[in-house]
């Protein structure tokens, strides 16, 4: 079995493991963010934590981990092989969200990197949901110590709910990590939740003879 066949493997039994565990109330992805609502206690913290395997062909695949943590209005973030491989980042954001029948949040945030990337960023995340309709973006320009190796990252995808449990859409990012032949890359997902796992999985590039594809599992408590 090659390594790319022993990957697929594992993502899929953690697509089994997470739909057999049992339901906790349904949460939305870690990777958007979860500020507290209104009723909730501002004292109590929630936690998310995320996995995303990229498998690239002709390029190095790697595993991007992240890490959240809210109380109230606050956020903070850690993240790994997000601006650069070999990297670490931290951020602090404050949450701000609204809305009844179009629910939305949005947090902007500052973060700042150490590792192969040094350097500092301004950031926000987003999230709109209005009834089977959800759109989640992200972004951040990172100012590099060295000017030339500056860039703007983003990514946002656009899903319907065809179920409380199933979900598929569209996706883009734009990034200078991965070797691709542009900068902006698109493609389709599908997402799934049980409980309080999540687990998608993007094809970008549908286009090339050999389509990148980004594997996900998250989870909220």
């Amino acid at each position: 079995m090659t390594l790319h066949q022993r990957r697929l493997s594992i993502a899929l039994a953690l697509i089994v493991l997470s739909w057999v565990s049992p339901a906790a109330g349904q949460v939305p992805s870690t990777s958007s963010p979860r500020p507290p609502d209104a009723a909730d206690d501002a004292r109590k913290w929630s936690f998310g934590v995320s996995v995303y395997e990229y498998l690239l062909p002709g390029d190095t695949d790697y595993v991007q981990p992240t890490i959240s943590a809210d109380r109230g209005w606050l956020h903070l973030e850690a993240r790994y092989d997000y601006e650069d491989l070999k990297s670490g980042s931290f951020w602090f954001g404050r949450n701000f969200s609204g809305g009844d029948t179009v629910e939305w949040s949005v947090t902007p945030m500052v973060g700042g990197a150490v590792g192969r990337a040094r350097g500092v960023a301004p950031g926000c995340k987003a999230s709109v949901e209005w009834k089977r309709l959800q759109f989640y973006g992200e972004g951040e320009y990172f100012f590099d110590e060295h000017p030339p190796d500056r860039f703007w990252y983003s990514w946002s995808e656009l899903s319907l709910s065809a179920t409380p449990w199933f979900r598929a859409g569209v996706v883009e990012q734009r990034t200078w990590l991965h070797h691709a032949d542009q900068e902006v890359n698109r493609g389709v997902l599908v997402g799934f939740t049980r409980g309080t796992w999540d687990v998608a999985a993007y094809v970008l590039n549908l286009t090339a003879s050999r389509p990148a594809v980004v594997l996900a599992v998250s989870a909220g408590f």
